[in-house]
């Protein structure tokens, strides 16, 4: 019968303690939505994000189906689910309707949050208008934030009109977005775009791109390519194509999984914006999440990663 001294049975009991406690961290990591840097802002996120407008507004909107504005006690259900999930980041506009005015109300723990707003477009009558000069930004976070009730804004984003080269040479809107970053009022900055050659020029000009990305809308690529070498911030917008992608798929077809690992398998996205306001689709948006960034390796990873 083989003897293991007690010296030996001692070391070997510490080895295998500690490759338990690795194997349990490990499984930890893997069950937890993934946190980024974005880009050089000194902001964390995670890699989803809960997208707002639905909250809101339900008009106007380019959704496959209708849809009623939830309760206030819904509200609140999805944003404690939301940060249960460990989902930090929180994406709104003065164009989402009332949805500033009802996270204000209804959101708590403000430190906990990452609250991304925008400026430039604004939404009534069932119309979008637009107005990208200094003196209406300003006006607009000085707004965002009694709204908000909060003072300051993680990240503002001006939402373009499509004219994303015209807005950032022809008007004083990133001037002022950073003499607001350098007050205080702002951590970071930048544009949602709608063209290729915005989405590179915002990139050398402020700290985050807001891009569309998707398997069947692939153009910026080379903007999220751009920003990665520069150290950028990364939001993705139209992950699941307005919901059209589930609306589309087929029941063989996981379209949530499938788009989340095509997004994450890119180098340099930091988190991907979601709207949703039923439970059930975002726990499997979050489980989806987790197993596409698990699965490539790449583009939404730990900041050892950059």
């Amino acid at each position: 019968m083989l003897r293991i001294s007690g010296h030996r049975q001692t070391a070997l009991g510490r080895a295998l303690l500690l490759k338990s406690r690795k194997a349990t961290d490990l499984s930890h990591e893997q069950q937890t939505l993934q946190k980024n840097p974005l880009g050089s802002t000194g902001l964390t996120v995670s890699c989803l994000g809960l997208g707002t407008v639905k909250i809101g507004r339900n008009e106007g909107v380019k959704y496959p189906a209708g849809f009623e504005l939830p309760d206030d006690q819904q509200v609140r259900q999805i944003l404690h689910l939301t940060r249960e999930l460990g989902i930090n980041l929180i994406d709104t506009a003065p164009a989402y309707g009332s949805s500033e005015e009802r996270l204000g109300t209804l959101l708590t723990q403000r430190h906990e949050w990452v609250i991304c707003s925008k400026v430039g477009e604004e939404f009534a009558d069932g119309k979008s208008f637009f107005d990208f000069s200094g003196k209406h930004v300003r006006r607009s976070i000085e707004r965002s934030l009694k709204r908000l009730r909060t003072d300051y804004l993680d990240i503002v984003l001006v939402h373009s009109d499509g004219n994303d080269e015209d807005i950032i040479r022809s008007t004083d809107c990133l001037d002022v977005l950073n003499r607001c970053k350098e007050e205080g009022l702002l951590r970071s900055f930048g544009l949602s775009t709608k063209t290729v050659a915005g989405g590179l020029l915002a990139v050398q000009q402020s700290d985050v791109v807001m891009v569309t990305y998707n398997p069947t809308a692939t153009a910026d690529d080379e903007v999220i390519d751009l920003a990665h070498a520069q150290n950028k911030g990364v939001l993705i917008k139209k992950a699941f194509n307005s919901g059209h992608s589930m609306a589309e798929s087929s029941a063989a077809n996981d379209p949530v999984k499938a788009n989340l690992e095509f997004i994450f398998a890119r180098a340099g996205v930091s988190s991907v914006i979601v709207g949703t306001i039923n439970p059930v689709h975002l726990r499997q948006n979050v489980e989806a999440a987790i197993a596409a960034t698990r699965r490539t390796h790449t583009g939404c990873r730990d900041s050892s990663d950059r």
